[in-house]
């Protein structure tokens, strides 16, 4: 028997997946920020790294990040698809699958640009610039509540142009965000 097209986006930020997601943040921030404080630290084994490396663990890091949560979208979309019994890939999870897949490979080239380039200290607003876009671009009409995520992203991001060393508290208050989101918005 075939199953039935649900007409609705399978890959949502919403409950448990937007929680995951916000971990994910608070880890990602609080390893970047601890590779940072050893590169300073005499006696530290991270102070006999180079910058590029430290730039390349860095940008590591931040890859990770967001295959973890691409992958949390996925297998919670698959959960819920199975359990309700839809086809996982519709038209509009595959649309906005494409619009996801653009969307972050475009952060992730940009921030390796950066990195690249020595713009290493626009990374963290630059990359809370375009994932506050990303979540407007990506956002599903009757989810009026990402306007929040997008809000925050995007009010941080002018926060972390005007004080640079505030990159750690955007990306904490960020993932802080998500999980508040997740626990507000189960579903």
């Amino acid at each position: 028997m075939e199953k039935q097209d649900n007409f609705q986006l399978n890959f949502s930020l919403k409950g448990y997946s937007s929680i995951q997601i916000g971990v994910y943040f608070l880890l990602a921030a609080f390893s970047i920020k601890k590779i940072l404080e050893g590169f300073l630290i005499d006696g530290n084994p991270m102070s006999l790294l180079s910058t590029e490396i430290i730039e390349y663990l860095v940008l590591g890091i931040i890859f990770l990040t967001i295959l973890f949560s691409t992958l949390t979208l996925f297998y919670k979309g698959r959960r819920k698809a199975r359990k309700l019994e839809y086809k996982l890939w519709n038209s509009k999870t595959k649309k906005n699958f494409k619009l996801f897949s653009f969307s972050f490979t475009l952060i992730y080239l940009v921030l390796f640009y950066l990195t690249t380039h020595h713009f290493a200290d626009y990374l963290t607003p630059t990359f809370l610039f375009l994932y506050g876009i990303s979540l407007l671009f990506l956002k599903i009409k009757k989810s009026k509540n990402l306007f929040v995520l997008s809000g925050i992203s995007l009010l941080l991001t002018m926060i972390c142009v005007l004080i640079p060393n505030y990159w750690y508290s955007s990306i904490y208050i960020l993932g802080v965000a998500h999980v508040i989101y997740g626990i507000i918005i189960k579903g």
